[in-house]
């Protein structure tokens, strides 16, 4: 279980640090750059641990697809960069994808 809690808490770090990147304004800007160093660091500091219990197939699909739907939602509502109905669409089907993979897969441990 605690394999998922990492998991959350690196996909939460990736989050941050994607969406502090374009607030970095090309790394000149000292504090959305730290927050860059430091969210990546700890992302993948907590992913290697997330690889010890839960398969690199399923750890990545959860990171990708969650992450992609978590930085879509910060550039909207941060950066005001509204996606339009085939983003959401294709980012809906992301998420479908995620929840076969954690309900169906014999991989994943349930």
């Amino acid at each position: 279980m605690m394999g998922y809690f990492y998991l959350a808490i690196a996909i939460i770090a990736e989050v941050a640090a994607t969406s502090a990147l374009k607030a970095s304004e090309e790394f000149t800007k000292l504090v959305p750059s730290l927050v860059v160093i430091v969210g990546y660091g700890l992302a993948f500091y907590l992913l290697s641990l997330v690889l010890r219990t839960i398969p690199v197939g399923i750890t990545y699909a959860l990171w990708a697809g969650l992450g992609i739907v978590l930085v879509a939602l910060v550039g909207a509502v941060v950066y005001k960069q509204t996606p339009d109905l085939p983003a959401i669409l294709g980012m809906g089907l992301i998420v479908a994808g995620v929840i076969v993979i954690n309900v169906f897969s014999k991989t994943v441990n349930h």
